[in-house]
């Protein structure tokens, strides 16, 4: 854990780095475009956040004839998952796509409950939530932490590795399970009897090879792109809980762009996020055939009396952590399920 005065060093540089890029942006020389927006996220290009980042590049830089240009930080070159909402806030990067779990520990406990274990049937499910009043709602409370949310998008369902199959509660006892810092996932892990361990995304597979953790859960998209398969010999496809994300952007930033400008890089981006739910499936069905080719990880399909012992298990959390999130919020929640 950082000590304090590691943490307000990098406060320190993150705020100067902020800074600068403010002056570097209106000192730009001749020819460069009149605004660049930095679009910092920490997954693969080939993912589906990371094409979404890249369609979002190209249709703002055509329909802006260059004068907007995007640059795009994949893999955490920039900031990773401990830094990027931070970063965000001071203004030293404009847009940033966390998954949705990031926003509990910035104020936001409202957005936990994308966490919930086994909460979704399927990603139609999640869209009646994402693209109905209930979207719309959870991203008008942003700007109380200086952000403006545009939008949400999938990466989809996600399932359990490990060096061992994991099918039945029995099987979690005693192993070290990576988690993104959500009380709902590490309170999941614990019920499950696993001790639940919080690492940035861009050091797990690190992380899983030295030992340090003993698994993890993730879209299989991620689990391949990362060479996950590398050093875990069984993955199960639990679809036990949604991984989705949110585009946010810094509010200042945002009120100082024109308005024409500001309406330029949303028709782009909602375009890009759909793009990204079209092809969130696509790309999770095509990872898991990789995976299935390449062999090296044994692939595991539950039974029903599998999968309902898990959601048996995990029961208990929602139960625990639904006066965190808000009763009315998980009434809305669940009002939204109901609807065809």
């Amino acid at each position: 854990m950082p000590t304090l005065s590691a943490a307000v060093s990098r406060r320190t540089w993150l705020a100067a780095l902020a800074g600068t890029a403010v002056l570097s942006r209106r000192a730009g020389a001749i020819g460069t475009p009149e605004i660049t927006l930095r679009f910092s996220h920490v997954v693969a290009e080939e993912t589906p956040k990371g094409l979404a980042a890249n369609r979002f590049k190209v249709l703002v830089e055509q329909r802006s004839g260059s004068r907007i240009g995007v640059q795009v930080f994949p893999n955490a070159q920039l900031y990773g998952d401990h830094d990027e909402m931070q970063a965000l806030q001071l203004g030293a990067v404009d847009l940033v796509a966390p998954s949705l779990s990031k926003f509990g520990r910035i104020g936001l406990p409202e957005f936990e409950l994308f966490d919930l274990p086994f909460l979704f049937d399927d990603l139609a499910a999640v869209r009646r939530v994402t693209l109905g009043p209930l979207g719309k709602k959870l991203l008008q409370g942003l700007p109380r932490q200086g952000l403006v949310g545009l939008g949400f998008f999938d990466n989809g369902f996600k399932q359990m590795s490990a060096n061992r199959p994991l099918r039945e509660p029995g099987d979690f006892v005693g192993l070290r399970m990576r988690v993104q810092a959500s009380r709902v996932i590490a309170a999941q892990m614990r019920a499950l009897g696993a001790h639940p361990v919080t690492l940035p995304f861009s050091e797990t597979r690190r992380a899983l090879a030295a030992g340090v953790v003993d698994g993890t859960e993730n879209p299989v998209s991620n689990f391949w792109t990362q060479a996950m398969h590398e050093v875990q010999s069984d993955m199960s496809l639990t679809n036990h809980g949604y991984l989705g994300y949110a585009v946010v952007t810094n509010q200042r930033f945002w009120q100082h762009l024109q308005p024409d400008d500001r309406t330029l890089i949303n028709q782009a981006l909602q375009e890009a996020l759909a793009f990204a739910n079209q092809i969130a499936d696509t790309q999770n069905d095509q990872a898991l055939q990789a995976l299935r080719q390449a062999g090296s990880t044994h692939i595991h399909s539950l039974t029903p009396g599998q999968r309902t012992r898990l959601r048996q298990a995990v029961q208990p959390v929602q139960q625990q952590l639904a006066s965190r999130i808000g009763p009315h919020w998980m009434k809305d929640l669940e009002q939204a399920l109901r609807q065809a």
